[in-house]
């Protein structure tokens, strides 16, 4: 009789502790979700300060949202944009890696990385990161990953590759201005004037940012004044100083513009 209480008891104390595991388990998993949910509140009021220039803000809540979600990729990847735009690159560059470590087919954050890679010269990484994202067939946007390429291609002095990738990479979107921009400054140095011209003009007449149709008019200012054109070359280049008269395209402008008066 004795052994046989002996076995109940041990029996009810492994059920017991089994349902308190449970409600442990069962907790944790609650208090999770909780976490995230709060998380997700503290990463939308973050982009909602960023998004009307409230950056240092935006900030705040993105770090609150890590503390409560830290393996949340979209959280790591605004976190290292945001680092970024505040000139902290370490820092941003780290998130945005951490981003993809969770997450590695994330799109917007490999992008962004290599939008960081490219700003800060590391040509051949950005050309590597913008390869794996090119060779991903569900990646939305091929051409970006081609023209950023093509771009890091060219200042590795790799001309024709990055003749060709850049080309491609106009297959995919006509209207793609940085790519036309890109090619037309490849053109250019490699002294196919024409060629340029044409590219330069197509960029225009696409609308592109005010920064854009400055430095645009600028190097078609300068390739018309090579090419003995003094009335188109001014044209262009008072169009560069008046678009975006603060930029740094203004003063070459107008450095160019006296001599050729």
């Amino acid at each position: 009789m004795k052994a046989l209480r002996t076995a109940v008891t041990f029996a009810l104390a492994a059920a017991l502790a089994a349902a308190s595991l449970g409600c442990a388990t069962s907790y944790n998993s609650v208090e999770a979700e909780q976490n995230r949910r709060r998380a997700r509140s503290h990463y939308d009021l973050g982009l909602d300060h960023i998004q009307n220039g409230r950056r240092e803000l935006g900030l705040r809540e993105l770090l609150a949202a890590e503390q409560l979600d830290p393996r949340d990729a979209e959280i790591q990847s605004q976190l290292g944009v945001t680092y970024y735009q505040k000139a902290r690159r370490v820092e941003g560059e780290q998130h945005l890696r951490r981003a993809l470590e969770l997450k590695p087919e994330y799109h917007e954050a490999r992008f962004n990385l290599t939008v960081l890679l490219l700003q800060e010269g590391r040509w051949q990484e950005c050309a590597t990161e913008s390869a794996t994202l090119f060779d991903d067939p569900t990646f939305v946007a091929p051409w970006r990953a081609l023209g950023t390429r093509g771009w890091c291609e060219y200042k590795l002095g790799r001309v024709d590759q990055a003749r060709e990738l850049l080309l491609l990479a106009r297959e995919y979107d006509t209207k793609d201005w940085s790519t036309l921009l890109n090619l037309g400054i490849l053109e250019a140095d490699q002294g196919n004037r024409p060629v340029a011209i044409e590219l330069f003009e197509k960029v225009l007449a696409l609308r592109p940012s005010a920064g854009a149709e400055a430095e645009v008019n600028f190097r078609l200012g300068e390739l018309y004044a090579a090419q003995g054109e003094r009335k188109r070359a001014v044209s262009h280049l008072q169009a560069a100083a008046e678009k975006a008269p603060n930029g740094p395209w203004a003063k070459k402008s107008e450095d160019t513009l006296k001599r050729l008066r």
